[in-house]
């Protein structure tokens, strides 16, 4: 399987494949390229409606000349003698996984950034470092604090500074899986407006009971991981 960068005739390819509405399953089976490796081609170049291969290729040089040119800003994750083309490399793919789970791009970016900085950031250094405007660092952070995904501290010169807590994963779980319980509510108050003897309700109170045995499930495996995970190995005399 070929690797290395995308050329501008494999981005043709792609374009030629979205305008078909192939799968970027298909497509990347196409250039024997890895599925993850189309995602993230079309997601960081417009999405599917807007691709152009011209315009990727374009931009993917450009992106290529500043990570050569531009030295480590603010407290991200370069740094420490780490490789920052392979770190920004590496944010894009975690960005594109969160895109598919249903983040928006700016705010799975943020919080990407969030995640891979060694320290607390602020608005200004996240507005710089990845190169959006201040009110789109605004309402990435609104919306990742409304979720309980980040935290906020002010530093010794009062600026406030943003955090991803250790325990993001946990909190997500616990977020999904109250959605989830919700599911079975919603599903079961159905069931009397629609007839308790109708495939209809009987359709309704599976989904409740699918839905309250996930979710259950879930708060229990999330609790378990978190006692695993803070604990102290015993200390060796």
């Amino acid at each position: 399987m070929p690797g290395g960068r995308l050329t501008a005739q494999e981005r043709q390819q792609i374009a030629s494949g979205l305008a078909d509405d192939l799968p970027y399953a298909e497509i990347a089976r196409r250039l024997d390229r890895p599925t993850s490796t189309v995602t993230r081609e079309v997601e960081r170049n417009g999405g599917p409606t807007a691709y152009r291969a011209d315009l990727a290729h374009r931009a993917t040089e450009h992106r290529a000349r500043r990570r050569k040119q531009a030295a480590p800003r603010g407290p991200g994750p370069a740094g420490r003698g780490r490789d920052d083309v392979a770190l920004r490399e590496y944010e894009e793919s975690f960005t594109t996984l969160l895109m598919g789970q249903g983040l928006p791009r700016m705010t799975a970016r943020v919080l990407t950034r969030l995640m891979t900085a060694d320290t607390g950031v602020t608005a200004a250094e996240l507005a710089t470092g990845l190169d959006i405007s201040a009110a789109s660092v605004s309402k990435a952070i609104t919306f990742l604090e409304a979720q309980g995904l980040t935290r906020r501290e002010r530093d010794e010169r009062r600026r406030e500074r943003y955090f991803v807590d250790e325990d993001v994963w946990y909190q997500s779980t616990i977020a999904a899986a109250h959605g989830i319980a919700q599911v079975a509510t919603t599903a079961r108050q159905g069931i009397p407006v629609l007839g308790p003897d109708t495939p209809a309700a009987t359709r309704l109170e599976n989904i409740a009971r699918f839905s309250d045995f996930i979710s259950e499930t879930m708060l229990h495996a999330a609790e378990q991981v978190r006692a695993i995970l803070h604990t102290k190995p015993p200390t060796t005399h």
